[in-house]
Formats: structure tokens, C-alpha cells, sequence
């Protein structure tokens, strides 16, 4: 198994006046989630486009487990979800997905299990699956495009922005079904600004910018990602605890002190749920707690170094 190899890419627009992509060379092995994070306009939608085989590069060249991307044994293995999203309105959810399996040569026999079980694992209703996609919420719409790219149990999957106007429980949603895609040695290729995602998921990243690959960074795959929390006490109010009963109150609330300097103090926390246990033991313990914000993720400081700015 080759993964995706990707060599020297350069693909241009109005007969070479614009250029998306610039010698873009990277290698995505067998069962990695592979994130591509960038500026708006950068190209990665364009890179995508590349790897599908809907867009023919000017030079370099692209291989999907030695063949050319729109090899259809390539196409056999591939789910695809897009930015944006053009459905058939007229159709109902389930119809949708029915057509699409027929398009896509399942066996008809197991059409109707199926479809049943993609409607389930995206969280789908019955009701909703028998409502028109021209009723459907954006946050619905995303849901019904990632299970029409699960038919057919694909290999590999791009998602192009995939939880963009979807809510918090749809996007908990996504993240556990592409958490369990992966698991099982699925291929993820995910295009997104949602750079928290990004980093829960991926075990690597690249930040394009201008058409090139400006850095690419390993994550620490399989397990959230480390988040530092500030947190500031009223100014002039002497601290109730010592730097030790701070290190042990912090420890069992599931943190970690890293710094304390009076009034500032910043904390290791796994997730939303442990940092707010955290400042309910500070306030608990009478720290007269006033600000407590979260520092930049590592992508966050990754995103902002390469682009010379403030994330987009």
C-alpha cells in the first residue's frame, strides 16, 4: 500500500496568470489523518481538487496507492465530502442516499441496510430522512453529505471544510465518526479553518500559503491535544494558597501548574470540562479568580508564524 504521493504539483489558472498551487510535494502513508490548514485563497480547495482527479495539474504529478487519481480503481476507494454542498432538493434524505448507492454499484439487495445505517451513524432521524433535502439546515446538509461519502465503506476520505455550520452536537458527532473511520485504517485528508478540529484529529498537518507548503508539523496523534489556561487573580489581593497547595489543588482537579507568579498563574488542562473543574477548585479554594483565558493551540502559534499574522 502506497498512501498518497504527491510530486512537485503546480496547478495555474487563466492561462497561467494565477497560480494556486507551487511545486507542492508531500506524502500522506496508509491510515493517516492528514490535516491542511491555510489563509483563505491559498489553495488548498484547489489541492483537493487535485487529488480527486477533477482538476489536471499543469506538472508534477500525483499517485493514490500507485495510480493516477482518477483511476476508477482509485475512485472505488474514495469518499468525498465538499466545502459546498449542491443537492438534489427535490429528493428526500433517504431517497438521496439510495440514488447514490445505486450510482455507486452497490449491491441492491443491501441497499436499504445501507442506506439505514449510513442515515444512523450521521445522527439522522427517520423524520429526517423522510423530509426534503430543500428543508434541510445547513448543519443536516453536512451530515447527509458525509454519509454519501461513507457509502461504500471508502478507503480514503477528503473532507473540504466538513463541519462549517454545524452544531455543537453535530460537530462532537463528526469528530467520534472520523475518530472511528480512522481507527479502523481509513485514510483522512481534511481541509479546514476550525484549527481546534484540526489538531483533535490529525496525526499531521501542512500550512500552505500562497500555493506552497510552507511547514509541516507532526501532531501527537491519538490523544487531545495539551491546551494552557491563564488564569488571573484581582491585583493586590494576597493569594490564598502556596505554590504547592496550587501544584495538589490543581492535580486533583485533573490539571497541572506550570507557572505561578502572582497574580498569573497557567495551568496544563486535557479539555473544556477539565479547565472548568480547575476554576471552580480555584474559586472554591477563595482565589479571587477574574480572568482565565486559553493561550494559542500549537496550531494556532503554527498557523500564525508561517502566515506572518493573526490567523484568518
Amino acid at each position: 500500500m502506497d498512501g498518497i504521493q504527491v510530486e512537485n504539483l503546480t496547478k495555474t489558472f487563466r492561462g497561467g496568470a494565477v497560480r494556486a498551487l507551487a511545486n507542492v510535494s508531500l506524502a500522506v502513508s496508509p491510515g493517516e489523518a492528514f490535516g491542511i490548514i491555510g489563509p483563505n485563497g491559498a489553495g488548498k480547495t484547489t489541492f483537493l481538487g487535485c487529488l480527486l482527479g477533477f482538476l489536471r495539474p499543469d506538472s508534477g504529478r500525483i499517485r493514490v496507492d500507485g495510480r493516477e487519481p482518477d483511476d476508477l480503481a482509485v475512485r472505488r476507494v474514495i469518499g468525498y465530502l465538499p466545502e459546498r454542498l449542491v443537492l438534489d432538493r427535490w429528493m428526500t434524505g433517504r431517497g438521496f442516499l439510495e440514488y447514490h448507492h445505486a450510482l455507486a454499484g452497490l449491491p441492491d439487495a443491501e441497499r436499504e441496510a445501507q442506506v439505514g445505517q449510513a442515515l444512523d451513524r450521521v445522527g439522522l432521524e427517520s423524520d429526517a430522512a423522510e423530509r426534503t433535502v430543500r428543508h434541510y439546515s445547513r448543519g443536516m446538509l453536512q451530515r447527509l453529505g458525509l454519509a454519501q461519502a461513507l457509502l461504500g465503506q471508502p478507503r480514503y476520505l477528503y473532507l473540504d471544510e466538513p463541519i462549517s455550520g454545524v452544531d455543537p452536537a453535530g460537530i462532537l458527532l463528526f469528530r467520534r465518526v472520523l475518530a472511528e473511520l480512522n481507527q479502523h485504517g481509513v485514510t483522512l485528508v481534511f481541509n479546514s479553518h476550525q484549527l481546534d478540529n484540526v489538531e483533535r484529529l490529525c496525526d499531521r498537518v501542512a500550512f500552505i500559503k500562497k500555493g506552497s507548503v510552507e511547514a509541516v508539523e507532526t501532531l501527537k496523534a491519538g490523544s487531545e491535544a495539551e491546551r494552557i489556561l491563564r488564569v488571573r487573580a484581582a491585583a493586590g489581593v494576597e493569594w490564598p494558597l502556596t505554590q504547592e497547595a496550587m501544584a495538589e489543588l490543581a492535580l486533583r482537579a485533573g490539571a497541572a501548574l506550570l507557572e505561578w507568579r502572582p497574580p498569573q498563574a497557567r495551568f496544563s488542562v486535557a479539555d473544556d470540562a477539565t479547565a472548568a473543574h480547575l476554576i471552580h477548585a480555584l474559586c472554591t479554594a477563595g482565589l479571587p479568580v477574574v480572568e482565565a483565558t486559553p493561550e494559542e493551540s500549537r496550531l494556532e502559534r503554527l498557523f500564525t508564524h508561517a502566515q506572518g499574522g493573526a490567523p484568518s
